[in-house]
């Protein structure tokens, strides 16, 4: 008798119109990823049903026990020279079930590991790539970005090095500029100041091979804009959110004006904070603000001076 329900409900599936339920002829169908099922939403009716879960048969309630139950490996990543499908020997010298081995298998590990490293890297090229991608990993650490800026640079530095970019240049030049090149395409604020500060070569080199880099790549960047950087300058400044505001509106004020063209734009930003602090009335040194935005005191000067004469404003006195 069941069953012949559920084949006549079946049917009635079938033979109705895709989109509507066969009971009330609506189209509020839904569908419910956790149970497989298609619902009607007007009267409840169970079109479908296929309950198939695609997750692990083990549960965890915290990270611990996710990394210890999970039977897989780290994801693929562009950032690690064999794309990290190769295997690790732990340097723990213990078995599976957690006890250590004897002092006849610690030396045999040894070389196993020996080995390894070497195979890692069958070549020069190899050798090469890992030692750019470790640089990029250093500078990622170093300058504080997101793990998607990595992959990105990491991917960029591939490509130079299979359209044969890397020939006559210096590893560390192509993998600042490669960095340099996924923060301005990935929207994360750092200058050219700030890379090469924790950079091995110099910034004439890597705005150098930036430029090619990206002519030959056929990347397209848009200009960065100034109010990006206003976020993070205020907040190692400790200024007020006012302040922000107010320096936000005068970058939009001065660049709907063109006054950036041609500028550095963390020169920029950290003019108009000054300038928003004089029109806040909050004493902001200008020493402070150039440090921070690793610029001179002579830009900040200038720069903000050129702002509140271009939106008609004068500082509280």
């Amino acid at each position: 008798m069941t069953q012949s329900i559920i084949d006549h409900t079946r049917s009635e599936v079938q033979e109705s119109e895709p989109g509507l339920c066969p009971d009330c002829e609506t189209d509020t169908i839904v569908h419910d990823p956790d149970r497989g099922e298609r619902v009607c939403g007007e009267c409840g009716l169970v079109l479908t049903e296929d309950p198939i879960d695609y997750g692990p048969e083990w549960r965890a309630f915290n990270a611990q026990e996710h990394d210890e139950l999970s039977r897989v490996g780290a994801p693929l990543t562009q950032s690690m020279h064999d794309r990290g499908l190769t295997t690790t020997i732990d340097w723990r010298n213990k078995d599976a079930n957690g006890r250590s081995m004897s002092a006849d298998k610690h030396g045999q590990l040894h070389r196993l590991r020996v080995w390894q490293e070497r195979i890692r890297t069958k070549n020069a090229g190899e050798r090469n790539l890992k030692y750019a991608l470790s640089e990029i990993d250093r500078m990622v650490s170093a300058l504080g970005v997101p793990k998607p800026v990595k992959e990105t640079a990491s991917v960029i530095y591939r490509r130079a090095l299979e359209q044969d970019l890397i020939r006559g240049r210096s590893i560390e030049g192509v993998a600042t500029s490669a960095l340099y090149t996924a923060c301005r395409k990935e929207g994360i604020p750092r200058s050219l100041e700030e890379v090469t500060s924790v950079s091995r070569v110099d910034q004439r080199e890597i705005g150098r091979t930036y430029r090619y880099i990206a002519d030959e790549l056929d990347i397209n960047l848009e200009p960065t804009n100034p109010r990006q950087f206003v976020p993070r300058f205020c907040s190692e400044l400790d200024v007020s959110k006012e302040v922000e505001t107010r320096a936000v509106e005068i970058i939009d004020q001065t660049t709907d004006l063109g006054l950036h063209s041609g500028k550095s734009p963390t020169g920029f930003a950290a003019a108009a904070i000054y300038a928003a602090g004089l029109l806040c009335d909050e004493t902001i040194p200008q020493r402070a603000v150039a440090d921070t935005a690793q610029t001179t005191v002579v830009t900040v000067r200038n720069r903000y001076r050129e702002q509140l004469d271009a939106i008609d404003q004068s500082p509280v006195t």
